[in-house]
């Protein structure tokens, strides 16, 4: 039975809504689901890209974001992701202008919003798709849209601020079609008439696109499928078989005559040019991922990999159609790899690609012009965006990436309206249990949107909620581990930590952090075979390389804890904590040039390193050099001036040299900043002893005692005094 192009659309059982009600309506729906994330944390990849960027601070140049990659490091670092999304890193350093500082509720907002405006968009990108009037909204353009906007898998993208590249990237993809589609207005009395500057104008929204996220070219791969099969009218399926039986060409003159050649030169040249400065922007070739990033792409046999990465599209497609079991990250045994083609996973395989031969074709051959062109751009939308990630042309560092699904629902979106268009024409009679069917399903994404959102808000409810959907996941365990530790309970860290090294064997951050661990705990030897291993399987892994060190200057093994110190620094020029702890090493081996070297070196890197300050001034003091102890301290103060530790070392070398009134005031300005410490209330009141001023130092000295009664010497000195001045009461 055929659908004429007036059935389908009007018996959605959807009130009819102006333009304007329309847009209002799917704006304010893509704010509910998605509105309880506004106050989250800053959570999972945040941490580096926002957290630990220094692009985002006013103190970097804002020419470093043109060199520097997403998380903030150079691109022609080795170490680089190459992702160059100048643009969103920029909208992250103005929230951070805004906000004055790094205060996420800022962050959270734009990203709900953007996603609010997107979805407002989608209702002009799918009134050109399906057709009809923007002066009159179709139920079915209002329905996709309202798909769109509450898709749960867009929970990733919106709740998680790292994903605003590609809520931007999507942006700049609709504004980039729309203005394409704007080029042909003036052309609408002349077929072969166009806009050159309008495509041009598209061409540098594409670009403005890219530079939110790679997946913005794809853009150019849908605008020249609208002008192919809408401007050109080109049905493939006719197309094909004229030229291949009966040899025609006059359809090939017609595209001629209307201009599509020099369009598709226009959109090639446009491509090419900016895939071009892409590349050499990425200066050293391509990222380098590693197994663990992306296991199929490892694997020798061409059949398995390419059945692996079918298997991977499945899995992608069953989270749009049933995104229940979301994770923050689908690596390290999550989604195990098919090693034989008797594995039962296959089937999955073959019927995905049962499913898109069948749409395909009844995209391609169906009669019914509405039907040809709703399907046709439902599978163009859903597969070209997606292309980046599928592995066809270079290797990703995922698995599956919910993130990279953010453009690709509005074809599912358009699939799934047709769809249900047709269903409510087959079953008419049923038009009220359709109605609520319709609502009901809506109701349940937008309640998904809100829970999954509700998950985001934290790392600790994030991490979590992967246990259940991934319990294979390495990862998943390390992070929830992490933030165990974190938040000081150290006993469950372990558990999860010694869980993914079970899972993963040779997970060498989870080794690491647990390594860490066992370290504070003083189960030293199973902490050294821990480090040990970490760094037999990654050499250059410094920050294992400097534990170790730790480690093994703790159980005295010294001339092995300074070769671990040394590789770290080999690995790592730039590593301050690693001299600092290198200077301990030689403070113990009273090697004490060498321990001031070290410290001294820890500062010129980290300038603001304050143990490795106190320290020298600690050392210098110790060893009777007091004069350059002091000049140590105050040039420190000078880069820390609320340093209340500086302070007090300080403090204790002007006493030394009987310099009181500056001393007693480096005293007083430590216990400012920190009124509640015995220690420094313990020295300030030997200073006063020394000083005559006994009255100050009994009652310092009480202060002392009572913040800590144990206090070394404390109570000794108090006591001396309190017979000095009994002595002086008797010889009043």
């Amino acid at each position: 039975m055929a659908l004429s192009d007036l059935t389908w659309d009007q018996q959605i059982p959807l009130p009819q809504l102006s333009p304007w009600q329309s847009r209002i309506v799917v704006a304010l729906v893509a704010v509910l689901c998605f509105f309880n994330s506004y106050d989250g944390e800053f959570v999972f990849d945040d941490s580096e890209a926002i957290i630990n960027n220094k692009d985002l601070r006013p103190e970097t140049p804002l020419n470093n974001i043109w060199g520097n990659d997403f998380w903030g490091s150079n691109l022609s670092s080795n170490t680089s992701h190459k992702s160059y999304r100048p643009f969103t890193v920029l909208t992250f350093r103005l929230n951070y202008f805004l906000a004055g500082g790094l205060h996420p509720m800022g962050f959270h907002v734009l990203n709900i919003a953007l996603h609010s405006i997107i979805s407002l968009l989608m209702i002009d990108v799918f009134t050109i798709l399906i057709g009809g009037s923007v002066s009159q909204v179709s139920k079915a353009v209002v329905l996709a849209a309202l798909f769109f906007a509450v898709h749960p898998i867009h929970t990733e993208s919106v709740a998680g601020i790292v994903g605003r590249a590609d809520l931007l990237c999507a942006l700049f993809f609709q504004l980039s079609f729309l203005t394409y589609c704007k080029a042909f207005h003036i052309g609408k009395h002349k077929e072969d008439t166009f806009s050159v500057l309008w495509i041009v104008i598209s061409l540098l929204l594409c670009a403005v696109a890219m530079l939110c996220k790679e997946q913005g070219i794809t853009v150019l791969g849908v605008n020249a499928a609208y002008d192919i099969l809408i401007i050109c009218n080109v049905r493939i399926y006719e197309l094909s078989q004229k030229l291949l039986f009966k040899g025609k060409i006059v359809e090939v003159n017609e595209l001629f005559r209307r201009g599509l050649p020099k369009r598709v030169v226009l959109l090639t040249v446009g491509g090419a040019f900016l895939l071009y400065v892409r590349w050499k922007i990425m200066g050293t070739g391509p990222p380098a991922f590693t197994e663990v990033d992306n296991p199929a792409s490892f694997t020798d046999s061409a059949f398995l990999r390419a059945v692996n990465y079918n298997y991977y599209y499945s899995l992608n497609a069953w989270l749009l159609l049933c995104p229940w079991w979301l994770c923050f990250d689908w690596s390290m045994g999550c989604v195990p790899l098919i090693k034989s083609p008797l594995d039962w996973r296959i089937t999955w395989v073959l019927l995905l690609w049962i499913c898109l031969v069948g749409l395909m074709g009844q995209a391609v051959c169906s009669q019914d012009s509405n039907k040809r062109r709703t399907l046709t751009f439902g599978m163009v939308l859903l597969v070209v965006p997606f292309l980046p990630a599928s592995n066809l042309f270079f290797r990703v560092g995922f698995v599956i990436a919910e993130r990279v699904l953010y453009l690709s629902t509005a074809g599912y979106c358009l699939i799934l309206t047709y769809a249900l268009g047709c269903f409510c024409c087959l079953w008419r009679r049923y038009k009220t249990l359709l109605r609520v069917s319709l609502l009901g399903l809506l109701c349940v994404n937008v309640a998904r949107c809100a829970f999954r959102s509700q998950q985001w808000r934290s790392e600790q409810s994030l991490f979590t909620s992967a246990l259940s959907v991934c319990p294979l996941n390495a990862k998943v365990h390390y992070n929830v581990g992490k933030n165990l530790a974190d938040r000081g309970n150290q006993s469950a860290a372990i558990r999860y930590y010694r869980e993914a090294v079970r899972l993963h064997p040779n997970y060498v951050h989870a080794m690491n952090n647990l390594g860490n661990i066992l370290k504070e705990k003083n189960e030293l030897l199973e902490a050294e075979q821990l480090l040990s291993k970490a760094v037999h399987i990654q050499p250059d892994f410094a920050a294992a390389w400097m534990n170790l060190g730790i480690v093994q200057n703790s159980l005295k093994k010294y001339e092995d804890a300074e070769q671990s110190y040394w590789n770290a620094i080999r690995f790592r020029k730039k590593y301050p904590d690693c001299y600092y702890n290198l200077g301990r090493l030689y403070a113990d081996l009273d090697r004490h040039l060498d321990a001031l070297n070290a410290w001294r070196n820890a500062t010129v890197l980290k300038p603001d390193h304050s143990l490795a300050w106190n320290n020298m001034v600690i050392l210098l003091d110790n060893t009777g050099n007091l004069a350059q102890a002091e000049m140590i301290g105050k040039e420190a103060l000078k880069i820390l001036p609320n340093d209340h530790t500086i302070m007090f070392s300080l403090a204790n070398v002007l006493g030394k040299q009987q310099k009181y009134k500056e001393s007693e005031g480096f005293f007083l300005s430590a216990l400012k900043i920190n009124p509640n410490s015995a220690s420094c209330h313990g020295n300030l009141a030997v200073l006063y002893h020394r000083w005559g001023k006994l009255g100050l130092a009994k009652k310092h000295y009480e202060l002392s005692l009572q913040m800590d009664p144990n206090a070394p010497g404390t109570k000794e000195n108090y006591s001396m005094l309190k017979r000095k001045l009994e002595q002086a009461h008797k010889n009043k």
